[in-house]
């Protein structure tokens, strides 16, 4: 299952309620698109911001590196992890970004796809009535679980059979 962010943007003129289809379902998942162009994502995605403070991580970086004389194999591995870590968060960069724009959160979705997440949301949303599906296959009501009988007395918690006795 995957899980997707609900995000409504800022009302344009004369819009009492926001379009249904200007609606973003971010999936809280590794982008892989972010981790292997990094700065290109960010630009597509048009965050400015995350973009101006990415470069700077990068020269500082690169800066201390060379203050340190550190070899070519270290700065590989700290910019593999930096890609790491754009990747892991890049929904929530996203996330940030618009709600920085005045965009609103207005739920967290649980869906197999994107298309479930959104029929799901908007059926909430709206109010409306479920779609009709198949029936499931019918449980039991009610659930019994049959009690276990215990021969240490009824005061004692945890795995001391007797209260005061040694461990």
């Amino acid at each position: 299952m995957a899980v997707y962010s609900v995000m409504e943007p800022p009302l344009r003129a004369k819009e009492s309620a926001a379009e249904p289809d200007r609606f973003v379902f971010l999936r809280d998942r590794f982008n892989w698109a972010a981790f292997i162009f990094g700065a290109l994502w960010m630009i597509w995605h048009r965050l400015w911001l995350v973009l101006l403070g990415y470069i700077v991580v990068l020269v500082a970086l690169e800066g201390m590196f060379r203050l340190t004389g550190t070899s070519s194999s270290v700065r590989l591995v700290a910019g593999l992890l930096l890609a790491v870590l754009v990747g892991l968060e890049a929904s929530s960069l996203r996330r940030w970004t618009l709600l920085r724009r005045g965009w609103h959160e207005r739920g967290i979705i649980v869906a197999d796809d994107r298309e479930t997440a959104e029929r799901r949301f908007f059926v909430e949303w709206t109010g409306a009535p479920a779609p009709a599906r198949a029936p499931a296959a019918a449980a039991p009501a009610v659930m019994t679980v049959p009690r276990v009988a215990t021969s240490a007395p009824a005061g004692v918690l945890g795995l001391f059979p007797q209260p005061g006795g040694s461990r």
